[in-house]
């Protein structure tokens, strides 16, 4: 008896601790220097598209980005591209913010950039392993289902990613 009152706690207390963790408000700084709490926005659907610029199929990914940002303009849906590109200058990753800047405006970015160096925060929390990925968070801020990585150029990965979302809607 005693045994299962103490597996009892310590499943309760790892409940309890899953939980709070994925209440814990996860924010990002846009280029504009705002602090975005990606997780906070009740009442909306938030897309992450994690990439970085020094990765190639991120342009791809562009067109995911504008694809989407087009087709839920004006309704309860945000998207954000969310760079891990290393602040570090020595980093074989880094990006500086101009240059980060320069691969939104190349690739005709309409959303909103924000910047999570090296991917600390998001790969972490939302348990991305690959990059390019996308992250759909429901109206409550959690993550819904697991991270839409890769980019397959013989499939349109925006139809899973639509699917996902009008459910939400």
């Amino acid at each position: 008896m005693k045994n299962i009152k103490s597996f009892l706690a310590i499943f309760g207390f790892l409940i309890t601790f899953s939980f709070a963790a994925q209440a814990q408000a996860v924010a990002l700084t846009s280029l504009d220097g705002d602090k975005i709490n990606v997780t906070g926005q009740t009442g909306k659907v938030v897309i992450l598209a994690i990439g970085a610029t020094w990765l190639p199929l991120s342009k791809d990914q562009a067109i995911v980005i504008n694809k989407l940002a087009k087709k839920y303009a004006g309704r309860d849906v945000v998207i954000y591209f969310v760079a891990t590109d290393s602040v570090l200058t020595k980093s074989k990753n880094f990006a500086s913010e101009e240059e980060i800047r320069a691969f939104g405006m190349k690739n005709k970015l309409g959303v909103k950039i924000l910047r999570d160096s090296d991917g600390l925060v998001t790969l972490k929390k939302f348990a991305v392993d690959q990059l390019p990925s996308f992250v759909i968070l429901g109206k409550d801020g959690k993550s819904i289902g697991e991270p839409y990585g890769g980019i397959d150029p013989d499939s349109d990965i925006s139809i899973p990613i639509s699917k996902a979302i009008d459910k939400l809607l």
